[in-house]
């Protein structure tokens, strides 16, 4: 049994343009995109935006998962 990450960001290209997503690994075959920002110029900025946005998304999960722990 592998271990993989439960979230992760991908870059797509939609024609001209390049889309950043993060996304939740639901089951070993199916992947839910959770965030998604489209425009991008450039594949670097998609990937600026989904690391930067990946870690601030993990964090408010956390804070949120412990409010809920301590209900």
């Amino acid at each position: 049994m592998t271990q993989t990450k439960k979230f992760d960001f991908r870059i797509v290209q939609d024609k001209q343009v390049w889309a950043a997503e993060i996304a939740r690994r639901m089951t070993a075959r199916k992947t839910i995109v959770s965030k998604r920002k489209t425009g991008f110029a450039t594949e670097a900025e998609a990937t600026v935006w989904g690391e930067k946005e990946l870690k601030s998304f993990l964090e408010k999960l956390m804070l949120r998962n412990e409010r809920k722990a301590k209900q």
